[in-house]
């Protein structure tokens, strides 16, 4: 089968204060037509400067195509014309960017941004590619398209607004198309509806697909061949059953032995890499990877060749990283209950309501003992460290002239849930659930409208701020987003000593003293206190916000999608992270996420949220063998599965979660999938009943096996 895309030796620099970086250096691949051809590797690997130089949007006058050739169908793209390659871009090649609301424009309709390409290329009127724009957001699966091109993005739903993407990148039926972390942040169930998507249109046009993402499991039931980069290079490629069943290099090992699974034991420490991808201006000439790993002399020196081992399958021959035993993470998985360490050896300090209790000279036993009393003292309570009872959020709706309220948005609809001490509930459920909601509701950062929050046995729901205040101490939040939570304009020892000077906890040297001990505790140098929050890493960022949410020593933590957007060796970094502090220092999580495989590693028990109400709470384990309710089951059949040899035909789930403000009625997903019994449930009073010990399943006649 001939080449549709082919590319040779290609080389993509950019001019910078520092001089000029190579951040693409030396990549060769062939695409055929029709086939799916997997990208991956971590951030700041070159994935997304590789497809950017293909379609020669790099950021102008910096970035520039070295060297190398690019040639698809034949026709050399490298050195084209602006002109030449306008009318390859939309056409020849379509683009999926990876995040939707920043590639469309926010000021023009959606049917405007679509017409804008077939106007262009294909000679349509404005009337004949309206009317194909209507025809594109049908055929991709969103609900009344005539009313939709007359919209702006801010109206549309994430998954909608990638839907968009999608229309727009496929309206003149282009021969490539460049999908460039098409589903990140997505729930389980639109990455689903997105990739089945794709799938479809690819077998409808016979269009060549360039997936890049860092979701293996993604990888793993979408493409027929696979590319791993690593700092500006191809360090293995092969087909993807061979790369999953057989990888050969120790930075593939490494990604996939990182992935949470749905079959791994709970709470085991997962496997990381070490260190992380360098600068782009420190890359050296020789094994990137080994540079990484701090091995010296040649390895570092002298570029490995890159050759054929296997039929289609080749890997850079550096001969560290490809022998056998090239295994350079954490080896088995360990209990994390059989992991107690600090991170220094020094003197780790223990703070209560602003007093130093412990200088610790062994700190593992002194501490472990401290944590244990206040464990203990929990647990004399005899009640969960967090009770919450039939809590409701409905934020209202205001219009007319006078701005009265003419509805409310139902984010949470009557939730009752507990944690114990020490314990983590995980929380799932589709993005429009109100996860997010309810976390920030039982923080006390939205007040809510009525039900109960019971906090170590005191009702926190209307307690007024100046006693908040305090009780914060005790409760804290991790966002989803550092880069939007932490303030870019303080650094980082000022980040973490906030929450300290709000306690009045200790004097100006100990809360320094306080903050290095921290930064410690999280794995990052104590260097990292002079420096701001954009010099970071994502992953480096989220641990700052763990360091700045453990300052005041709380015994629950919210974390709201801590590792959503995080590559899959970080993320294994990050988790391992927060199951050895909560080992350590006693924590309780909620944890706030839509990875149901990274919820249930994670978790002791699982509830599942949808429109506002929780349909279904249990074991974790329990919850993947015998969950009860049709919506947890199908968010479970959404997962995709990281063994390519175990793939499954599933239907992903169709529609999108209702609007809270105007809620179905009756059982709300009965509505959504239209349940042989939906009607039973209308007037039916839908509310979760135990069906055996533990768990906690919605009463309704149309969803719930029984």
């Amino acid at each position: 089968m001939s080449d549709l895309l082919k590319i040779d030796g290609l080389k993509t620099g950019f001019d910078t204060e520092r001089g000029p970086i190579c951040a693409v250096d030396g990549v060769s691949f062939e695409l055929q037509k029709g086939k799916t051809l997997g990208v991956v590797g971590e951030s700041g690997c070159g994935k997304t400067v590789t497809a950017m130089s293909i379609v020669d949007l790099l950021p102008k006058p910096s970035g520039k195509v070295l060297g190398g050739s690019i040639r698809l169908n034949g026709k050399e793209l490298t050195g084209a014309d602006q002109k030449a390659m306008q009318r390859v871009r939309g056409n020849e090649i379509g683009v999926i960017f990876q995040e939707p609301m920043a590639a469309l424009n926010p000021v023009q309709r959606i049917g405007k941004q679509i017409t804008e390409a077939l106007v262009l290329h294909k000679n349509m009127s404005k009337g004949e590619a309206l009317k194909r724009a209507v025809q594109l957001l049908e055929a991709v699966g969103i609900p009344s398209p005539e009313r939709r091109v007359i919209e702006y993005p801010h109206q549309l739903s994430g998954g909608m607004r990638q839907r968009v993407m999608i229309a727009i990148a496929l309206c003149c039926e282009p021969d490539l198309l460049i999908a460039d972390e098409p589903t990140t942040a997505l729930d389980v169930t639109v990455q689903a509806q997105i990739l089945n998507l794709i799938s479809k249109m690819q077998d409808n046009i016979g269009m060549a697909v360039m997936l890049i993402t860092h979701d293996l499991g993604v990888i793993a039931e979408q493409c027929d061949e696979v590319i791993v980069m690593y700092a500006g290079r191809i360090v293995e490629r092969a087909p993807v059953r061979e790369l999953f069943s057989n990888p050969l290099h120790a930075y593939t090992k490494g990604l996939l032995a990182s992935i949470p699974r749905l079959e791994s034991e709970r709470k085991t420490v997962l496997a990381t890499i070490p260190g992380q991808v360098a600068p782009i201006h420190e890359f050296v000439e020789g094994c990137r990877f080994c540079q990484r790993m701090e091995r010296s002399g040649e390895l570092v020196q002298k570029r490995s060749p890159y050759l054929e081992i296997n039929p289609g399958h080749y890997v850079e021959q550096c001969p560290e990283c490809t022998k056998e035993d090239s295994n350079i993470w954490n080896g088995p998985s360990k209990s994390v209950d059989q992991i107690i360490k600090l991170r220094r050896s020094e003197p780790f300090t223990i703070w209560t309501r602003g007093v130093r209790e412990i200088k610790a000279k062994e700190p593992h036993k002194q501490i472990l003992s401290l944590l244990a009393d206040r464990k203990e003292k929990l647990n004399l309570i005899k009640v969960p460290l967090l009770k919450v009872r039939e809590l409701k959020m409905h934020f209202p709706v205001r219009g007319g002239l006078f701005s009265r309220q003419i509805g409310a948005v139902k984010a949470v609809d009557g939730v009752t849930i507990s944690i114990n001490a020490g314990e983590t509930l995980g929380l799932v459920g589709e993005s429009g659930c109100g996860k997010s909601t309810l976390g920030k509701s039982i923080v006390r950062l939205l007040r809510p409208n009525s039900g109960k929050i019971i906090f170590k046995g005191q009702d926190i729901t209307t307690m007024s701020q100046g006693f908040l205040r305090k009780k914060r101490q005790d409760f804290q939040m991790v966002f989803q987003d550092p880069a939007e939570s932490l303030d870019a304009r303080m650094s980082v020892g000022q980040l973490v000593s906030e929450p300290m000077i709000i306690q009045k906890m200790g004097n100006r040297h100990q809360r320094n003293e306080r903050v290095f001990e921290l930064l410690d505790r999280v794995g990052l140098p104590r260097t990292a206190a002079d420096k701001f929050p954009f010099e970071f890493s994502g992953g480096q960022r989220q641990r700052i916000g763990i360091a700045r949410a453990l300052a005041v020593n709380p015994d629950l933590l919210v974390l709201d999608e801590p590792v959503s957007a995080l590559d899959v060796s970080v993320q294994s970094q990050v988790l391992n992270l927060l199951m050895e502090l909560q080992r350590d220092l006693g924590l309780s999580y909620l944890f706030i996420a839509h990875d149901l495989a990274v919820v249930k590693h994670v978790s002791d028990r699982i509830a599942v949220m949808y429109l506002g109400k929780i349909v279904e709470m249990t074991d974790a384990e329990k919850i993947y063998r015998n969950s009860r309710h049709a919506y947890t089951k199908a968010l479970i059949e959404a997962i995709p599965m990281t063994d390519p040899s175990r793939m499954r035909e599933h239907e992903p789930l169709e529609g999108e979660v209702p609007s809270p403000m105007n809620p179905p009625e009756g059982c709300a997903f009965g509505h959504r999938v239209s349940a042989p019994n939906y009607e039973q449930s209308k007037g039916k009073d839908i509310k979760l009943e135990e069906i055996e010990s533990g768990h906690w399943v919605s009463n309704c006649p149309c969803c719930v096996d029984r």
